[in-house]
């Protein structure tokens, strides 16, 4: 067994990993970027290594410092946690011609599985359904249309390299295959350092199936359990469980043999998920992704097993512990808690100090996170703040515990994903099963939880985003979901429809006086420029793109009128509140 082990990553996972090397006894070395040095994973590693200033791809996806930092340490193994160079396998090689061992599976085991092209060549080769997809990958726009004409729409452009949302348009139409291309591989370029994307076509009724998959190096290889991942917003998870409810024993079986079946056929070692859609008693290919998941707790709770660990033990040459298929005991749960803006469904990244973070307590609830009162969320990176996991004994009381728990979740200082949350646990149509990969953001409301304003206020040379909640009387927003101080139940709205139209009346009131002033809404990059002085331009047409926190962020023209000075050009780094442009003009109605 290894004595030390160096985390090549950040924030919860960071945190999470060194949790169980701590309980298997072994030294943890954090990295982290100069922007970095106070946060949460390096605390509570028992050594830190500074890899540097710059953007992550100086930092956390520098192979060399990283395996600089591990020899230096006196590190055995590097594990890669989820994201950055999780799924790379030029990290994994590097690894191990350093004389490392990489937590993870091998570099060929990567490139095939995690290069979404050639994983859909195995699955055909181990005869596992497929989507109707791109031969390869796709170098045009023009592509886009082809396959669109030949098989329908939707179409989903997909990056090769990476998950996570990142890198992944819904293409409507072909008159959206232009701008939907090049934004995925922009986005995918600078997620993965790899543009290159692929096509499938788009399942409108279809949910999303995952499969945990287990192999070491004694030749066993098993499927521990499934999950639903199908509660989604710009193709990225929110709500996560496990198992996915409601499919027929059958079905369940052949997903799991299916993903053993890839699994095998790569010689794959360690922890991996394999991806599904489902649709009725049908399942089709998606990806597998070769690192551990970010929804892993979910498994945890219900198998008993600490996947971590697990991944630990098989990289040190141990037979696998679980050679069984275990079979669930209850169900669990899992919110995503980031730091956005659920604002009418946009989730916008929202930056900032967490001035309070209290996890609730209490049976069959777990918080993972990688921030503690006093942190603050950078915009450099993702958004996560944490994982609120919730179990029992069947699927109705987990709901329950969790949205008892999100109701306790107190932070402060930055909105969060919480109060969708928990709208989302609470709708008849989840509750009841009646959902897909599209029913968050064509079903779901999100306006209740909406702060009616936000200010963005510089100090001392700071910019910070403060929520203004006039229009709530006095009270800091709903409960403790996220938008500023907990209220006390008589400060908040007894009629939940007439806060909804008091928040939909403030917003028409905020539009109609809109002088046409544009600015950046967070701190950011510039990725594009739509428009030049002097162009007309309708209310709601996308002037610029934000890249924030891996994310793209379309920013709107408040109302229709003539754009005026461009202040801002492709590749600036803006603080929040930055002026790009001033529109002129009628306002819309």
């Amino acid at each position: 067994m290894f004595t030390k082990i160096l985390i090549a990553n950040r924030g919860e996972i960071s945190v999470r990993v060194a949790r169980s090397c701590r309980a298997l006894g072994i030294e943890s070395v954090a990295v982290y970027s100069s922007a970095d040095a106070g946060s949460l994973h390096v605390r509570v590693a028992d050594t830190a290594v500074n890899l540097g200033d710059g953007p992550a791809s100086e930092n956390y996806l520098n192979i060399p410092r990283i395996i600089a930092a591990a020899v230096e340490s006196g590190a055995q193994a590097i594990h890669p946690g989820y994201g950055f160079l999780s799924e790379n396998p030029e990290f994994a090689e590097a690894v191990a011609a350093a004389g490392l061992t990489f937590i993870g599976p091998s570099a060929h085991a990567i490139s095939t599985m995690g290069g979404k092209v050639a994983a859909r060549d195995v699955a055909i080769r181990v005869q596992v359904p497929l989507a109707p997809g791109s031969d390869g990958a796709i170098a045009s726009a023009a592509a886009v249309e082809a396959f669109g004409a030949d098989h329908g729409y939707p179409v989903l452009v997909k990056a090769s390299a990476g998950g996570g949302g990142r890198g992944m348009r819904r293409i409507n139409s072909a008159a959206e295959a232009k701008d939907a291309f090049d934004a995925a591989v922009r986005e995918a370029t600078a997620a993965f350092g790899n543009g290159e994307v692929y096509l499938e076509r788009y399942l409108t009724h279809a949910r999303h199936v995952e499969v945990q998959v287990f192999a070491d190096t004694h030749g066993n290889v098993v499927y521990v359990g499934d999950r639903d991942c199908s509660v989604q917003r710009r193709h990225q998870k929110l709500i996560e469980e496990s198992p996915a409810p409601g499919l027929s024993d059958g079905l369940r079986q052949a997903m799991g043999e299916s993903a053993v079946r890839l699994a095998r056929e790569v010689g794959y070692v360690g922890a991996g998920t394999v991806e599904f859609m489902v649709e009725d008693e049908k399942f089709y290919f998606l990806e597998m992704n070769t690192r551990i998941q970010v929804e892993h707790p979910v498994t945890e709770m219900v198998h008993g097993v600490d996947l971590i660990a697990e991944q630990i033990r098989v990289a040190a040459g141990e037979k696998l512990s679980i050679l069984d298929n275990l079979k669930p005991q209850g169900a669990a749960i899992e919110a995503r808690i980031n730091a956005e803006d659920v604002a009418e469904g946009l989730f916008l990244p929202a930056p900032g100090p967490v001035d309070v973070l209290t996890a609730p307590e209490g049976e069959g609830l777990r918080f993972d996170a990688g921030y503690e009162s006093g942190d603050t969320v950078l915009p450099l990176y993702d958004s996560l703040i944490g994982k609120l996991i919730a179990c029992g004994p069947d699927r109705e009381t987990a709901i329950k515990r969790l949205l008892d728990g999100l109701d306790r979740l107190q932070i402060e200082g930055v909105p969060t994903t919480a109060p969708a949350a928990k709208i989302i646990a609470s709708h008849p149509d989840f509750q009841e099963l009646r959902f897909s990969t599209l029913w968050l953001e064509e079903s779901v409301d999100f306006s209740e939880p909406e702060p009616v304003d936000r200010a963005n206020v510089e100090v001392g040379g700071r910019f910070y985003i403060v929520p203004m909640f006039s229009d709530y009387g006095t009270s800091g927003g709903y409960g403790t979901g996220g938008y500023g101080a907990p209220t006390a139940a008589a400060d908040a709205p007894a009629d939940p429809a007439a806060a909804v139209g008091r928040t939909r009346q403030a917003r028409a009131r905020r539009e109609a006086v809109s002088d046409g002033t544009v600015k950046a809404p967070m701190q950011g990059t510039i990725v594009k420029v739509n428009v030049e002085p002097g162009q007309k331009v309708a209310k709601g047409d996308v002037l610029f793109v934000l890249e924030a926190m891996k994310m793209e962020n379309p920013i709107a023209a408040p109302m229709a009128g003539t754009v005026g000075d461009v202040t801002a050009g492709i590749g600036e780094s803006l603080a929040a509140g930055t002026l790009l442009t001033k529109i002129t003009g009628e306002a819309a109605a």
